[in-house]
């Protein structure tokens, strides 16, 4: 397994570059009302005037609502990486588990269209804990804006699922924990920007906020609910395909010359057939041609590896190994039948397929 750090890095790197934007759609309502009109807001600038410059009080809320955040987060993370030690979930549970969150994300965004027809089935907090929120835009007290940010890890998004499943797999506590906190503290600039625009808008504003919130949440559903399709290996919407590696896998050379160690596909001296996938922030060859029929090693050559490419999984046998940073990853694959055999990141973000023919 790799180190904590390593997978905090990855969690890091999820939620700047993804995580930020899915999570900020589907928490923005408890961003917003956690933060909103805690202190008497500033004037609007005049027309062609500067712009105010963000101040402590304007931020300490946001502050407040990504501490708690933080806390839950790093908290659930240790529970889902003790969890991980005893029962991981198969890929394509993950996969289920990934449809089942992006259509409750089509739930929320109809829900913020003002669609009444969803409003049952959308899940709530309890009304006790709205009529905190409610009272907590009125109050200029720093408790509020935590608890709020403490019960998001309730609310996930799609990309947070992806990233509690790496934590299952990473098979320690200490390992769950830092890649959940790498994800929140990745999410926190776009959520700190969110928060300071949602204090200073006023009702109008807001109201095209919710709709555009909307959009954003729908889109991000489309995009898990494909992702988990590919999780689970049973489609891939790669139309960009590298060509293929090796028609035939070539044999070790005689003794005394070099052996072809860089192909992609080759048979070593025992007779077994190595296929190597080289694993940086992605997957370098997505398509390989093998052999049917034959004792059968995948290699997972890691290569500064980052991000989602290091969650890599072949669903269809059950598959899920966490990728060294710098290292190589064996995977035996037996003695494969002919067919495809498709592989992809914990995320279904990268796919690739192995045809053994």
């Amino acid at each position: 397994m790799p180190s904590s750090f390593a997978l905090f890095l990855t969690g890091a790197g999820t939620g700047l570059l993804a995580g930020g934007a899915s999570c900020a759609a589907v928490q923005g309502g408890l961003l917003a009302g956690a933060v909103a009109r805690r202190t008497p807001a500033s004037p609007p600038p005049s027309v062609g005037g500067p712009m105010p410059t963000p101040t402590v009080g304007n931020l300490a809320p946001v502050g407040a609502f990504l501490a708690g955040k933080l806390l839950s987060h790093t908290v659930f993370g240790a529970l889902l990486g003790a969890f991980g030690k005893s029962l991981q979930p198969s890929p394509r549970t993950q996969a289920v588990l990934l449809i089942v969150a992006g259509a409750f994300m089509v739930l929320f965004a109809l829900d913020l269209f003002g669609i009444k027809a969803v409003g049952r089935l959308v899940p709530r907090p309890p009304a006790s804990f709205s009529r905190l929120v409610r009272r907590s835009a009125k109050t200029t007290s720093a408790l509020t804006p935590a608890l709020v940010g403490f019960a998001t890890v309730l609310v996930p998004c799609g990309v947070t699922l992806s990233v509690e499943l790496i934590a299952i797999t990473s098979g320690s506590p200490l390992a769950g924990a830092a890649v959940m906190a790498g994800f929140v503290l990745g999410t926190a600039p776009l959520f700190t920007i969110l928060g300071y625009v949602f204090r200073r808008a006023g009702g109008s504003v807001s109201a095209h906020l919710r709709s555009l919130t909307g959009v954003v949440v729908l889109a991000v559903a489309v995009w898990t609910i494909a992702s988990a399709v590919q999780a689970g290996g049973w489609a891939s919407f790669d139309m960009d395909r590298r060509p293929e590696v090796a028609a035939s896998p070539q044999p070790v050379a005689p003794r005394g010359l070099d052996a072809p160690q860089d192909s992609p596909v080759r048979v070593d001296a025992s007779g077994k057939q190595i296929i190597t996938l080289t694993v940086t922030d992605f997957y370098e060859t997505t398509a390989f041609s093998a052999k049917a029929g034959v004792s059968t090693t995948l290699v997972l050559r890691g290569k500064d590896a980052g991000g989602c490419a290091r969650a890599f999984t072949i669903p269809a046998l059950g598959v899920q190994e966490i990728v060294q940073q710098n290292g190589d990853t064996p995977i035996d694959l037996g003695t494969p039948k002919t067919g495809k055999l498709r592989f992809s990141c914990a995320m279904g973000m990268q796919t690739g397929t192995i045809d053994f023919a």
